[in-house]
């Protein structure tokens, strides 16, 4: 599993610009079954995106392909753990990563 955390580098009215691309975006990954929960940071200086276990190659293309990274907005920090211990209604995501 991948912790994702993006990093404003621009004035939120140049991120709001591509915010709606940034969802939609959002919503693919969702759908393809990588993104798991994502979030912004308060303050709203970036957000946090969950990510199953692929593979570092993957994940790289898959942030490439954000309108955020895209248009310089954010950066991205990218960080993979292992779950070993979470509450009850999680257990379904553990042995799905």
């Amino acid at each position: 599993m991948y912790i994702l955390s993006l990093n404003y580098n621009t004035p939120l009215e140049e991120v709001d610009k591509y915010i709606n691309e940034h969802i939609e975006f959002l919503k693919k990954q969702y759908e393809a079954g990588i993104f798991v929960m994502s979030g912004r940071k308060v303050p709203r200086t970036g957000g946090i995106i969950l990510a199953r276990n692929v593979s570092l190659e993957e994940l790289n293309k898959i942030i490439s392909e954000d309108p955020f990274h895209i248009n310089g907005v954010a950066e991205y920090e990218v960080t993979q753990f292992l779950p070993t211990m979470m509450i009850e209604e999680l257990t379904r995501l553990k042995e799905n990563i």
